[in-house]
């Protein structure tokens, strides 16, 4: 049990801060993989080892996800978009200036 303060009698609630999460370490290379285990048959390609804040990461799968005219999400420090589109966002990550790598199958 924690003795964590959760009410003041002067103040009221004490909202507690989450812990930011750490943007984990990377090598340079930005690798795209391919995933299916786990969603039913449908294909995503996995965007890993972006070395950027959360808002350049929502601004840079927003741009992608409309230049593939396909959906996607932000799931902790990757960005996963819907379909079979390697080929296609290793270009555009490329004209970004960024060393892209195809990982797995």
């Amino acid at each position: 049990m924690t003795n964590e303060l959760v009410y003041s009698t002067q103040t009221g609630r004490i909202k507690a801060q989450k812990p930011q999460p750490e943007k984990p370490k990377t090598d340079g290379i930005v690798r795209i993989q391919r995933q299916v285990s786990g969603r039913k048959g449908n294909g995503v390609s996995v965007i890993t080892g972006l070395d950027l804040n959360e808002t350049e990461l929502q601004k840079l799968a927003s741009e992608l996800k409309k230049r593939c005219g396909c959906g996607g999400a932000v799931k902790g420090f990757n960005i996963e978009i819907q379909g079979e589109k390697r080929e296609l966002l290793k270009q555009l990550l490329e004209q970004k200036g960024f060393k892209v790598k195809l990982a797995g199958g």
